[in-house]
């Protein structure tokens, strides 16, 4: 053994390779947790949510979709559709079920065209400032 080049031991391997690992594993736990959303939390800048149409974000690991269904106002709903479960997105035609074809009104969750008989659930949210934020 030539003194310039230490030996490490098979102990010493393992124990650095070990640490490494569990380093690596706890750095993969904290990728892609969700912070959870509270009241007063900003949501999204006033200007991103669209005239017409509707702005997805997720709260909390569930989609909702926001409108603006007047200048300065914005309202938001659930993406789940109460028909069975699929995801409503913003279509054309308001917010669109694809599963199934159920229709809904951007301004207030209606249900414009079933098979759905139940409205989208509304998030509470109010514009304050530039911003929308959680209410």
């Amino acid at each position: 053994m030539r003194p310039d080049h230490p030996c490490l031991s098979r102990r010493t391997l393992l124990l650095a390779g070990g640490a490494g690992l569990g380093a690596l594993g706890l750095a993969g736990c904290a990728a892609g947790v969700d912070v959870p959303v509270r009241a007063g939390d900003v949501l999204v800048p006033l200007a991103d949510v669209p005239r017409e149409g509707a702005y997805e974000v997720s709260l909390d690991g569930r989609r909702v979709l926001l409108a603006r269904p007047a200048e300065g106002a914005v309202v938001a709903f659930d993406a789940e559709c109460p028909h069975q479960g699929c995801s409503v997105r913003a279509a054309d035609a308001g917010l669109v079920c694809p599963c199934h074809g159920s229709a809904f009104d951007p301004a207030t969750g209606a249900v414009l065209q079933g098979p759905a008989t139940s409205p989208l659930t509304a998030v509470a949210v109010e514009v304050r400032g530039d911003d929308v934020v959680l209410a």
